[in-house]
């Protein structure tokens, strides 16, 4: 499937999706509105809010405090969960012993933790990344141990056998087979870390996108908190497809599917 064809095909799903909406808040199906616009709004009141929140500029201060702590808790998180990843695989002994505290702490809801680092951390940034990098960690965490410990063992015996010392070995080995199940964890990360700061603006801040959404909420704004949900949404999309830009660079050698030959 080419380029545009897929292209077409996404803008085609978010269409209808769109006119289905407008159709059902607008037009009554046997006497009765499916979807009231007290309770869903409608697509055209939600474009006209995020046109104002863009034009007076209210929308810029939200974005950038919702960027700053989604990139702190994405790169904080992502480099915690490769080098304790590749620590763990590295070292059976030690991953080991702390297996059960791992579970444990992955097991522990996030959103039970949140008022904690508020109460820790205070109302600013860090409380926000601190919830995010939480969310991050583990995903990176667990692909990139798998990755490791899923290397070929003739691929290692190989490697050893021509001479290749440890740092060799992370290098021309582990490194390459953990990228691409540390970029599939990448991808996944991306709307957790930004899922952490809006929960975390949400519960207490005094700016961000889960700020302004609950203030929109808290007015019974249906068409404002939809239209914070939409920029948040296109929020996400913007970053994956950084995220996408860098793995097709660092993974310019791995073939494409269907390259491979018999």
């Amino acid at each position: 499937m080419s380029r545009i064809t897929l292209l077409t095909l996404q803008i085609a799903v978010a269409v209808v999706a769109v006119g289905a909406w407008y159709v059902l808040s607008t037009y009554p199906v046997f006497g009765v509105i499916l979807l009231p616009p007290f309770f869903f709004s409608t697509p055209g009141d939600v474009i006209k809010q995020v046109i104002v929140w863009f034009a007076t500029g209210v929308i810029w201060k939200h974005l950038w405090v919702t960027l700053v702590e989604s990139m702190l808790a994405f790169v904080i998180g992502s480099l915690g969960g490769v080098l304790v990843g590749f620590w763990f695989a590295r070292q059976p002994r030690t991953a080991a012993v702390f297996d059960p505290y791992v579970k444990m702490a992955n097991a522990l809801p996030r959103v039970v933790l949140a008022p904690i680092f508020t109460l820790w951390l205070g109302l600013g940034i860090w409380s926000k990344v601190a919830l995010g990098v939480t969310l991050v960690f583990f995903i990176v965490f667990f692909n990139v141990y798998q990755g490791v410990k899923e290397v070929s063992p003739t691929v290692l015996a190989n490697a050893r056998m021509l001479g290749m010392n440890e740092r060799q070995l992370m290098r021309h080995v582990y490194w390459p087979s953990a990228l691409s199940w540390m970029f599939s964890s990448l991808h996944t990360s991306v709307g957790f870390a930004v899922v952490g700061a809006v929960v975390g603006e949400y519960l207490g801040a005094a700016a961000g996108l889960g700020y302004l959404i609950q203030q929109a909420e808290g007015v019974f704004d249906v068409a404002g908190v939809f239209a914070g949900m939409f920029v948040l949404a296109a929020f996400v999309i913007v970053i994956d497809t950084i995220v996408t830009m860098i793995e097709k660079r660092l993974l310019v050698w791995r073939p494409a599917i269907g390259d491979a030959k018999p």
